[in-house]
């Protein structure tokens, strides 16, 4: 299992080529097995398209149901672990909520997260895929 950050979800649905070839190597060994997302991409992609930072080809809702329906997929709920995880990241992280959640989805399910931002790379204490 792999989880997406939610550039690369978008990515993979617009613009394969903006992925590492790892990263497209990582999401198609998984596409049969479990591509997980974590519920708060979604909230952060609707986000992003109220503040016209993203442009979609489609209303947000049929975006996101085309989305959820790629190979894989699985959309990952928040959980009271995975809140708290959230909350004690070992060693300093950024204050990115969003990436909170991912990283700590990450590290509850014990998976890497496929992702080209910077901060979360260079965060020890999660696997990356870059």
């Amino acid at each position: 299992m792999i989880i997406l950050d939610t550039h690369a979800w978008i990515w993979w649905v617009h613009d394969e080529s903006k992925l590492s070839h790892n990263q497209i190597e990582a999401i198609k060994k998984n596409e049969q097995d479990t591509i997980g997302v974590s519920i708060i991409s979604i909230w952060e992609i609707a986000k992003l398209v109220e503040y016209k930072r993203l442009t979609l080809p489609c209303k947000l809702s049929e975006w996101i149901a085309r989305a959820k329906n790629y190979p894989g997929i699985e959309i990952l709920d928040l959980t009271e672990e995975i809140i708290l995880n959230s909350t004690r990241l070992p060693g300093s992280f950024h204050k990115d909520p969003a990436d909170q959640l991912i990283v700590g989805t990450a590290r509850v399910i014990d998976c890497p997260i496929v992702t080209s931002d910077k901060k979360i790379i260079q965060y020890p204490h999660v696997k990356t895929i870059s």
